[in-house]
């Protein structure tokens, strides 16, 4: 079974393009106008052994907002699209991921149930051209899409750039394990 998809969105902020192979290698092509951004779904791409393109143009004069949200969508989108009807996926996922002094724990479930716990205390209100804040709008729109429950939280922390770094690969590394196949498992979800 193929789980891989193309995933073309065009809103009056934005237009992206994701091309998603759930089951690679951990190979990306990542381009949305923000560095940090870009280098964070790299992360998430690289540690979740996802062959991850995002391709995006985004009104990016106002603020980072709408690119990243809208990332979020597209990228659920195309897990949606890939995963079917998840005959035989893990389900579960969860990682701990310590990135030097910050220590960030990923659990997810694509239950088909949207829900996002998110608790990570950012201390700054940008690393870069990068909001922090958005990293929960990001993960808010991927798990409605998506159509998981993921709880993301900082266990411990401190440079808030690791912190960061921590929650997108311990994402990649929970969702990786979640969308595995299981040769025991033959029901849908």
């Amino acid at each position: 079974m193929k789980r891989s998809t193309v995933v073309e969105r065009t809103t009056h902020d934005t237009k992206i393009k994701i091309e998603a192979n759930l089951d690679g290698t951990g190979k990306y092509d990542i381009k949305t106008g923000i560095g940090f951004f870009d280098h964070m779904l790299e992360q998430m791409a690289r540690n979740g052994f996802l062959d991850l393109s995002v391709q995006c143009t985004g009104d990016l004069k106002s603020d980072t907002h709408h690119t990243i949200e809208n990332v979020g969508i597209s990228l659920g989108m195309a897990f949606s699209l890939a995963l079917g009807n998840k005959e035989g996926i893990s389900r579960y996922g969860f990682k701990i991921v310590p990135m030097d002094e910050s220590l960030a724990l990923c659990a997810v479930d694509f239950s088909g149930r949207p829900f996002l716990g998110f608790n990570v205390p950012f201390t700054v209100p940008r690393l870069g051209d990068f909001d922090t804040e958005t990293i929960e709008e990001f993960f808010r729109a991927f798990t409605v899409y998506a159509g998981c429950t993921l709880h993301i939280k900082m266990i411990s922390g401190g440079n808030n750039h690791h912190m960061a770094e921590a929650v997108f690969k311990a994402a990649g590394q929970a969702i990786s394990q979640a969308i595995a196949i299981d040769p025991r498992i033959s029901v849908k979800i």
